[in-house]
Parts: structure tokens; C-alpha cells; sequence
């Protein structure tokens, strides 16, 4: 009597074990916390049946698997080198760098296999036929505006597949040995040219210079002569208005006057020279005192 009250004591409490243990697993089945930096994808039977974000989400026990997980991180690519030809025909090496992160892993798990080697791919025919559009200065001096019709190109190409291209780079463009050299020759001629225009212009400025500054003194020259003459021409004015309103005194007065200050001019000489002058000489000399005395 005591075995069976036993045995259905360790039977009753095996199935609660079991339930307990049952219950756990249903929750555990049940319950997915999600990381902030991925995402997982549920199926059901097999089928694509929803994506869990973030956080807590509870899915049906054993209906429902969470059977990729995904890292929604942004994740760049190893750097790549691809040969391009340009438009003038200049073969140059590309390397590049592209930068891109998951948005719908569930379009990332179904539509394609190998994600970095299908971007990696896809980047290298875009930079091939970007670059077979431009010549090789404009890759040279273009480079932003290159990698930025190379971006737009790699996200159209990938949108299906639920990724966002976040950024692409060109890291280097680099030349064959042959071009490099003739480039340089290239770029030696043109500073040669360069300074030959820089002297050409420099002496062309120099003649400018010195004709304007011969220009400036001749119109300088001339101002002067200008108004010596229109000193000249007043003062002329002058005796002629003075003779027309005082006659011939007016005049008399001036030669006396100029007589005067000639007289005056070699007794001030250097050596005090001794002047003889005819008696005629003398009596005008006279008589111009005597006018200057009486003009005054």
C-alpha cells in the first residue's frame, strides 16, 4: 500500500517536473531579446514569416525559428583595386573603398548570397564606366564629383537587395611608369611656357611704365609752357591796357623802369666793376630816375 501511495507521489511530481520544465522551454521558445545592432529574421514552416527589431519580441514556440541574425552595423569592404581605361585611352588603376550597412535583412538573406563580393562586384563595373567617360585630368581633378556619381550608381544597383551604400571612396589613382613620365614632360613644358609668358608680360609691363612715365612728363612740360605763356600773355595785356589808358608815359615808364633795374644788376657784380657809359647813356638814365621819381 505504502509502494503505490509512493509510486503515484513521484508520479504526480514527475508531471509537474515535466510541466515545469515543459513551461520553461516555451518560454525560452518563446521570448527573443534582440540586440540594438542586429536584427532576426523568423520563419515559419520554412517561410520568410516576420523580422524581429530590437528589444523583447515573443514568437510561437516551435512554429517559429529566428534563423539568421543579422548585424545592422555599417560595414566597409575590403579596398579593391580594378583597371579602367579612361576616354583618352589612359589605363589607370583604381582603389577604391565602399561603406554600406543592412536596412531589410530579409531582402539581404533571399535575394542574395555573397553580399560583399556582390558589392565588390558591382563597384568595380561602375568605376570602370565612370572612369571610361571622363580623360584622365578630369579624374585627376574631379575625384568628388566621381565618387559621388559612383555612389549614386552602387545604391541604385543594390537597392534590391536591402542595402544602403553609405559612402564611397576613391583612395588613389595611380599610372603605368610611361605615362607618369610623360606627364612630367608634359608638366616641365608647360612651367617653361609658363614663365617665358610671366617674363614676355613682365617686360611688356616695364615698356607701358616707362612710355607712361615719358607721357607724364611731356604733359607736365607742357602744362608748364602753358601757363609761362599765359603769364606771358597777361603781363603783355597788361603794358598794352596800361599804354592804351596812359599813353606814351605808360611806356616811357616801363623802359625806364627796366633801364633802372639793368643798372642796378651790374653795380651788384662780383668784382663792384668800374662802368663807363657815354653821356647819352647817362642822360636817359637821368631821366628815367626822374620818371620813376615822379611816378612814385
Amino acid at each position: 500500500m505504502n509502494e503505490d501511495l509512493i509510486l503515484d507521489l513521484l508520479s504526480s511530481n514527475l508531471l509537474y517536473l515535466l510541466g515545469a520544465a515543459l513551461l520553461i522551454i516555451v518560454v525560452l521558445k518563446g521570448v527573443r531579446i534582440v540586440p540594438q545592432s542586429e536584427k532576426y529574421v523568423v520563419e515559419r514552416f520554412g517561410r520568410l514569416h516576420s523580422v524581429l527589431g530590437p528589444g523583447i519580441n515573443f514568437i510561437v514556440p516551435f512554429l517559429d525559428v529566428a534563423r539568421h541574425k543579422i548585424s545592422i552595423l555599417e560595414r566597409q569592404l575590403p579596398n579593391a583595386t580594378q583597371d579602367a581605361i579612361t576616354k583618352d585611352n589612359v589605363l589607370v588603376q583604381i582603389d577604391t573603398s565602399v561603406f554600406y550597412r543592412i536596412l531589410e535583412p530579409e531582402k539581404t538573406v533571399y535575394r542574395i548570397r555573397d553580399v560583399d563580393g556582390a558589392i565588390a562586384t558591382t563597384v568595380a563595373g561602375i568605376v570602370r564606366a565612370e572612369i571610361g567617360k571622363m580623360d584622365l585630368d578630369e579624374v585627376q581633378s574631379n575625384r568628388a564629383q566621381l565618387i559621388g556619381q559612383i555612389q549614386t550608381s552602387v545604391e541604385s544597383a543594390v537597392d534590391d537587395w536591402g542595402i544602403e551604400v553609405t559612402r564611397a571612396e576613391i583612395l588613389d589613382v595611380n599610372l603605368d611608369q610611361a605615362t607618369r613620365d610623360a606627364m612630367l614632360q608634359q608638366l616641365n613644358a608647360e612651367r617653361a611656357r609658363r614663365a617665358q609668358v610671366t617674363e614676355a608680360e613682365g617686360q611688356k609691363r616695364a615698356v607701358e611704365l616707362s612710355a607712361d612715365a615719358e607721357l607724364y612728363a611731356a604733359e607736365q612740360i607742357a602744362k608748364a609752357r602753358r601757363i609761362q605763356a599765359e603769364a606771358e600773355a597777361y603781363a603783355t595785356e597788361v603794358v598794352a591796357k596800361a599804354i592804351a589808358e596812359n599813353g606814351i608815359e605808360a611806356a616811357q615808364y616801363q623802359v625806364a623802369l627796366k633801364q633802372v633795374e639793368a643798372l642796378n644788376a651790374l653795380g651788384n657784380g662780383d668784382g663792384k666793376q668800374t662802368i663807363v657809359l657815354p653821356a647819352h647813356a647817362l642822360e636817359a638814365f637821368g631821366d628815367a630816375f626822374k620818371m620813376l621819381k615822379g611816378g612814385k
